[in-house]
């Protein structure tokens, strides 16, 4: 996979910055990445793609076959090509840590820099970021409605190209997925890679339970069969039997064994096989299920009583196949002149479309006895939450609705946190393992009512009273 992703960018990107360069304007600016709407219908977002980002401004530079790539477009002149040759991202970047819980138009990445450095940077930040959160979250409701049965992502195959079944696999295991089926996502994340077998090993071999001896004297110690090739109930179940009750005689009983469903009523055929397994005195064997499996269709086997303990997760996990998009944006919020910092906003005649000017930072707001979630509060950068005293919570739209609450019984945290400093690294990165356990306490912190599938409890985001005064001062004036 290709470190090197600065030419992964919009054309304008290319020609705005050469507009920057031959106008001798190179001011320092601010850009917030955010999104407007939770993907899926959910009613929070999981951020990801933090990790990738960071590779990508790393390697941020214009290779000699690059410039000349450039040069050969007959559009940019040699002098904005000289400026090239050395360019480096050299601001700042603030971002929410992997995992985190997040909200709709609150910054997830705060970009400060000159601005030909973070105009570039919009169209890969956008990339990145927008499709590992997607995925991210699209696990969590997986996984969410599994109840806390493991799921596998099993998606590879079915991902919009190698880098979305590999960065993909490791947002879905941010999200909570115990592993995956993609070996390079293994090797490169450093996580559980797993598997059973396919219908074509069964039919290579004159029978079912030729097939079957042969695998699990292969892998003793993890017996897994799909049962589902010819006759789910009265073949492949009981072949499966068969195998395990030889290698039981042998004194070889695996530590991990089980069968695996792959097509028809999920429901019936796992609590017919749970039956035939534990009567056959197999009670720890576990049945593992797939077949187009999405979080409505777990939620709903779980409602009939599957006896279903792994699911294995492909195409509408990898793909979050009801909701392929995202959604996230990066707009411009502020410019420094020479006169000093000028806050920016973008105004549309539709509400959602109105940004929050200003260089800002997000503040989370939980009650101090339970740390569940409160409230989310966008401020400026220069505004501080004191929990000593009263704050009071209002809908930055429906101003008259109103939560004050009283000094010392909330707790306050900053989520925006530094990553790049005058272009150099100080972020200390996580293990995906850490990263997926932090994931875990986030989605803890939220009230049940919003972590539902269906209708979730929305979470308050309001302004802070500067960045509401800011922003309604330059309505009135943009």
């Amino acid at each position: 996979m290709n470190t090197n992703l600065t030419l992964m960018t919009d054309f304008y990107q290319l020609t705005m910055m050469q507009g920057y360069f031959k106008n001798n304007r190179n001011n320092q600016v601010v850009f917030d990445l955010f999104y407007r709407t939770n993907p899926c219908g959910n009613g929070y977002a999981i951020a990801a793609g933090l990790q990738q980002a960071i590779s990508y401004i790393k390697e941020l530079h214009f290779s000699k076959e690059d410039i000349e790539y450039l040069r050969s477009l007959s559009t940019f002149g040699e002098d904005f090509l000289d400026y090239l040759e050395s360019f480096r991202f050299t601001g700042d970047i603030y971002a929410v840590p992997e995992g985190t819980v997040v909200f709709p138009m609150e910054p997830l990445v705060k970009v400060i820099a000159p601005i030909m450095e973070a105009q570039l940077i919009e169209t890969t930040l956008l990339n990145i970021i927008n499709h590992q959160s997607l995925i991210a979250t699209k696990a969590a409701r997986v996984c969410q409605a599994a109840e806390g049965s493991p799921v596998m992502e099993f998606g590879l195959r079915r991902a919009q190209g190698p880098d979305a079944g590999t960065y993909g696999a490791r947002a879905a295991i941010i999200g909570g997925c115990i592993g995956t089926s993609n070996v390079l996502a293994g090797k490169m994340f450093q996580v559980p890679v797993l598997g059973t077998h396919a219908h074509s090993w069964i039919m290579s071999f004159p029978d079912e339970l030729t097939a079957f001896r042969n695998y699990a004297n292969l892998y003793p110690q993890n017996t897994t069969l799909l049962v589902d090739t010819y006759d789910t109930l009265h073949s492949g179940v009981p072949n499966a039997i068969q195998v395990f009750k030889e290698l039981k005689e042998a004194g070889k009983t695996p530590s991990a064994y089980g069968i695996r469903l792959d097509s028809g009523d999920l429901a019936y055929l796992s609590k017919e096989a749970r039956k035939m397994l534990d009567h056959a005195g197999f009670p720890d064997a576990k049945i593992c299920a797939s077949s187009d499996l999405d979080e409505y269709l777990i939620s709903s086997l779980k409602s009939q009583g599957a006896k279903i303990d792994i699911w294995g997760v492909g195409t509408n996990l990898i793909t979050s196949k009801d909701c392929p998009s995202f959604g996230g944006v990066y707009k411009l919020s502020g410019v420094w002149e020479e006169e000093g910092f000028v806050p920016k906003i973008k105004v549309s005649e539709n509400p959602k479309k109105i940004t929050n000017p200003g260089n800002k930072t997000v503040y989370r707001i939980y009650q101090k006895d339970t740390h569940m979630l409160r409230a989310d509060v966008i401020s400026l950068a220069s505004e501080q939450i004191d929990s000593s005293k009263e704050l009071l919570l209002f809908d930055p739209v429906s101003t008259w609705k109103k939560t004050r609450l009283a000094p010392n019984t909330y707790v306050v945290r900053e989520l925006l946190v530094p990553i790049f400093k005058n272009g150099k690294l100080v972020y200390q990165f996580p293990s995906l393992k850490d990263i997926q356990s932090y994931c875990t306490q986030e989605k803890e912190s939220l009230w049940e009512e919003s972590r539902r599938l269906i209708n979730p409890n929305e979470i308050y985001v309001d302004l802070s009273q500067g960045l509401f005064e800011l922003k309604n001062q330059l309505l009135l004036n943009p």
